[in-house]
């Protein structure tokens, strides 16, 4: 028996793109379509969700992925500021 790998796939931005593409065009579900692209349906869920948001057609208050990245940043170097010298 195999054991499933702890490790997550890591797609890239322009196979997300694709998949959320192929979600708005195709008519299925995001089930029917990350079934026939190997992705998970949670995982292509959120993409799709995330381009709603990136897009301004998400849920009030949901961040867009460039202020997600920038909240990122911000709390690298908070992080950073906040550590002793040295």
């Amino acid at each position: 028996m195999r054991k499933k790998s702890n490790t997550s796939k890591r797609y890239t931005a322009e196979s997300k793109r694709d998949a959320v593409a192929l979600v708005h065009t195709s008519g299925k579900t995001v089930t029917e379509v990350a079934r026939e692209i190997g992705v998970s349906p949670e995982g292509l869920r959120n993409w799709v969700n995330q381009d709603k948001a990136d897009r301004g057609q998400g849920p009030v208050g949901t961040l867009t992925s460039d202020e997600k990245e920038e909240l990122r940043r911000l709390r690298r170097e908070n992080r950073e500021q906040q550590q002793p010298p040295l």
